[in-house]
C-alpha cells in the first residue's frame, strides 16, 4: 500500500533503460574509475529521493549476497564498508573474519521499483582483505583483474554472452518444499514455441524481459524452451565482467518476478528427469582494436587459428575444469546424451553433444560456444576458467574429434579437479582447496549413485536453495 508521505525515487521503464544504457556505455568505453566514482557520489548526494544503495557481491559458489546501506551513510563511508566474512560459506575463518567491500562504480544499476522497491539503486562490489589487498576468494575480483591484465598486455577485450535456461514451477520456494512431495509441478506443458500469449509461462517471460530491458540488458529474443515450463531469455554480448554480472542479475530478476506471481524460477540443471535440463551455453570471443580475433573467412569453420588454439586448450583441460562448469550433484544428471547434453570432450559445428560448438558466424559474430555449463555454476568462475584456459592452458592436438567424455558424477569431477595442476594455476592452492571442500560436503550429503529420479538431498543441499539451517549443518 503506497504512502503519500513518502517521496522515494520511482522511474518509468523507459527512463530506467536510458540511465542503464548510458552507464553501460561508460563501462564499455572504460571511463576512468575515479571519474565514475565522483559522478556516482554526486548523483547519490543530489538525488534526494534515493534512500538506500543495494551493494552486491558473490561468494565462492556464486551465491549472490546483497546488503542495503542507507544512502547518506554510504556516501560518507563508501571506502570502509566492512562485513563479517566468516558468515559467508567458503570465505574466511571466524578468527580472521573482517573483510571489506569496495564498490565497483562501473557496475551501477537503476532497477524497477515494482520489483526492487522504490528509492533504491544497485551496485556490484569487490571483496577486499583486511590488509587492503583483493580477497582471494572473490572470483569476481579475480576475473576483473585477469580481464584488465589482458587488455593492458595484449589489447584483448574478452567478450561473452550466456544463454541461461530455467524452469518455472508452481508455488513459492518450490525447491525448499521438494522434500514434501518429491516432485515439481509445471505451470505449462506446451513446450518449445507453444506457450500461448497470456498463460503463466508467457506472462512470466514477458515481465522478466521488460525488467531486463529497463536494466540495460539489450534483449535479443525470449521464448519457452524444449522442456515443459522451461524458459530462456537472451540478451546481447558484453565484456566478460559485465556478462557475469548480468547472469547474477538475470537469475535475481527471474526469482523476483516468479515470486511476485506465486511461482518459483529454478536453475537446477536437471530438476526433472525424462526431459531436457537447464544449460548455460557460454558464447565467447576476443577482440583487439575492434577486430574479432576469432574470425577468419578462410579458416576451418571460418574460425582463425587463434580461435582453434583457444578451443584446443579448453578440450585439453575439459576434465580438469568440469567441476567449475558443473558445480552441483544435480548438474551431472544434465550431462545425458539422450537430451542434447554436451558430455563429449570434442568440438563440432553440428553435434550438440559436443562440449564446444562452433556456431555459424560472420566477422562481427564469430565465436565459440562452451555448452557444458550448468546455470548454477559461479559465473565468475566459469568465465575465468574458460578464458584463462583458452588463452594460457596447455595445448594437446587431436582432441577435436576424439572419443572422450566428461564425468557423469560429481565424485569423478572432484577427483579430476583436485588432481589437476591446471586448477591450482587457475585459482591458487587455497581457493582450490576451499572450493573442493564445499563440493565434497554437498556430494557427501547426497546419494553416491544418481539413479533414475531426483532425490531430496540434491535439491535441499543445492547451493542456490536458500536454506540457512541446512547450510549450517554442513
Amino acid at each position: 500500500m503506497s504512502n503519500p508521505l513518502q517521496d522515494y525515487l520511482t522511474l518509468s521503464y523507459s527512463e530506467l533503460e536510458e540511465l542503464n544504457l548510458r552507464a553501460k556505455k561508460q563501462r564499455k568505453d572504460r571511463v576512468p574509475f575515479e571519474t565514475l566514482q565522483e559522478e556516482r557520489i554526486a548523483y547519490l548526494t543530489n538525488e534526494k529521493r534515493i534512500k538506500a544503495v543495494t551493494v552486491m557481491f558473490s561468494d565462492l559458489e556464486g551465491r549472490l549476497h546483497m546488503l542495503d546501506y542507507d544512502k547518506k551513510f554510504l556516501v560518507g563511508s563508501y571506502d570502509n564498508l566492512t562485513f563479517d566474512g566468516s558468515s559467508i560459506r567458503g570465505f574466511t575463518a571466524q578468527r580472521e573474519s573482517d573483510l571489506r567491500l569496495r564498490i565497483d562504480w562501473n557496475a551501477f544499476y537503476w532497477a524497477p521499483a515494482d520489483f526492487f522497491g522504490a528509492g533504491k539503486v544497485l551496485v556490484f562490489s569487490e571483496v577486499i582483505d583486511k590488509d587492503g589487498s583483493p580477497y582471494s576468494g572473490d572470483l569476481r575480483g579475480m576475473l576483473k583483474k585477469y580481464a584488465n591484465d589482458q587488455f593492458a598486455a595484449n589489447g584483448y577485450v574478452l567478450n561473452a554472452a550466456n544463454e541461461v535456461e530455467g524452469f518455472l514451477f508452481k508455488g513459492v520456494d518450490a525447491e525448499r518444499h521438494f522434500h514434501e512431495t518429491g516432485k515439481f509441478e509445471y505451470v505449462n506443458t506446451g513446450g518449445y514455441y507453444h506457450s500461448l500469449p497470456g498463460d503463466q509461462l508467457r506472462t512470466f517471460i514477458d515481465r522478466v524481459a521488460e525488467v531486463q530491458r529497463a536494466m540495460g540488458f539489450e534483449n535479443e529474443k525470449d521464448h519457452p524452451e524444449v522442456a515443459p515450463s522451461q524458459f530462456e531469455i537472451n540478451y546481447s554480448y558484453g565484456d566478460v565482467v559485465t556478462a557475469a554480472d548480468q547472469i547474477q542479475l538475470y537469475k535475481l530478476i527471474c526469482r523476483q518476478v516468479a515470486t511476485s506471481m506465486g511461482l518459483t524460477a529454478s536453475f537446477l540443471p536437471k530438476p526433472v528427469v525424462g526431459v531436457n535440463g537447464n544449460g548455460m551455453h557460454t558464447n565467447v570471443s576476443i577482440t583487439a582494436n575492434g577486430k574479432n580475433l576469432f574470425w577468419d573467412p578462410s579458416g576451418e569453420e571460418k574460425l582463425s587459428g587463434f580461435a582453434w588454439s583457444f578451443v584446443d586448450r579448453i578440450l585439453t583441460h575439459g576434465n580438469d575444469i568440469c567441476l567449475c562448469l558443473n558445480a552441483s550433484v544435480n548438474a551431472y544428471r544434465r550431462l545425458d546424451p539422450h537430451f542434447e547434453a554436451p558430455n563429449q570432450i570434442k568440438a563440432s559445428a553440428t553435434d550438440r553433444g559436443s562440449m564446444v560448438r562452433i556456431p555459424i558466424g560472420n566477422e562481427r559474430s564469430s565465436r565459440v560456444e562452451v555448452r557444458s555449463v550448468g546455470p548454477d555454476a559461479n559465473p565468475y568462475m566459469v568465465m575465468l576458467s574458460v578464458f584463462k584456459t583458452g588463452l594460457e592452458g596447455k595445448l594437446q592436438e587431436g582432441l577435436r574429434d576424439a572419443e572422450r567424455y566428461l564425468p557423469d558424477n560429481v565424485y569423478d569431477a572432484l577427483a579430476n579437479f583436485k588432481a589437476a595442476d591446471w586448477t591450482t594455476e587457475l585459482f591458487g592452492e587455497d581457493v582450490k582447496g576451499r572450493y573442493a571442500d564445499l563440493k565434497q560436503a554437498s556430494a557427501d550429503r547426497c546419494s553416491r549413485l544418481l539413479g533414475t529420479f531426483v532425490k531430496t538431498p540434491e535439491v535441499q543441499f543445492h547451493h542456490e536453495v536458500y536454506n540457512q539451517y541446512l547450510w549450517n549443518q554442513f
